[in-house]
């Protein structure tokens, strides 16, 4: 279904910039102009809704992740259907850095799915052998993050296990720098018994590289939009303006 969709969208995107656009009146091959303003408004909030099913899956509210999870993988493709419509075709700018950034996060989002889903799901409840065999001193040390994490957890979240515990939205919230204190020891414990060596440098990273990719696109989205709303004279560069703004500085 995941490779159905994206073929879907594919065939979108092919059928619209080679048959339509060229028939299409002027303004939909207007950079900024209302429609393709609109198209990236309605894109962004589409790819938005990822944030969502972070929320849900981090806010305790497990039993929703999945059907977020759902809607995640198919707004975020017809997101970026709308976000290519946007760009009208220009992309030797620099906000076509953030459709490279969205081809980056499908393409691992893919891949994971695909090809890396049957490994996770084999890592689960299972007894790695690959851990880091841990020496006398190293246990020691390794007791002793343990016993921190436990003396954190206990004004973190009393109710908690050390065993089990991983900090949901609500902690972040409630209390975001004794969250990123355990955090950081979670850290150090799985680097000391090589968690992450134990299952494959694929498997390891890439999650904290969709993350990452995540990110940037958030940070670049935010810029986009500050910039052509508040600096349309400096993005135009002596073009005309043919978007909405508030103001030309």
């Amino acid at each position: 279904m995941l490779i159905g969709l994206l073929c879907a969208a594919a065939i979108i995107l092919v059928c619209y910039f080679t048959l339509l656009r060229p028939v299409l009146p002027a303004p939909w091959r207007t950079p900024g102009s209302p429609p393709l303003y609109l198209a990236g408004a309605c894109g962004a909030l589409l790819l938005l809704v990822s944030m969502v099913f972070l929320a849900m899956k981090r806010g305790g509210h497990g039993d929703a992740a999945p059907a977020w999870f759902i809607a995640h993988v198919v707004c975020a493709t017809f997101g970026t259907v709308l976000v290519a419509i946007h760009s009208a075709g220009y992309l030797r700018r620099p906000p076509a850095l953030l459709f490279l950034a969205l081809l980056g996060l499908i393409a691992l989002g893919v891949r994971a799915r695909v090809h890396l889903s049957a490994r996770m799901a084999a890592t689960f409840s299972t007894k790695l052998r690959g851990f880091a065999p841990v020496g006398e001193r190293d246990r020691l040390a390794l007791a002793g993050v343990i016993e921190r994490k436990r003396a954190l957890l206990a004004s973190l979240d009393p109710a908690a296990r050390e065993a089990t515990f991983s900090p949901t939205l609500a902690h972040w919230l409630r209390a975001p720098l004794a969250t990123v204190r355990y955090a950081r020891l979670a850290q150090e414990e799985m680097r000391m018994i090589g968690a992450r060596a134990s299952v494959g440098t694929e498997q390891a990273y890439w999650r904290p590289a969709h993350l990452a990719l995540a990110g940037l696109f958030v940070l670049g989205l935010v810029a986009h939009v500050v910039t052509v709303t508040f600096f349309a004279g400096y993005v135009a560069a002596g073009h005309p303006i043919t978007w909405w703004h508030l103001a030309e500085w």
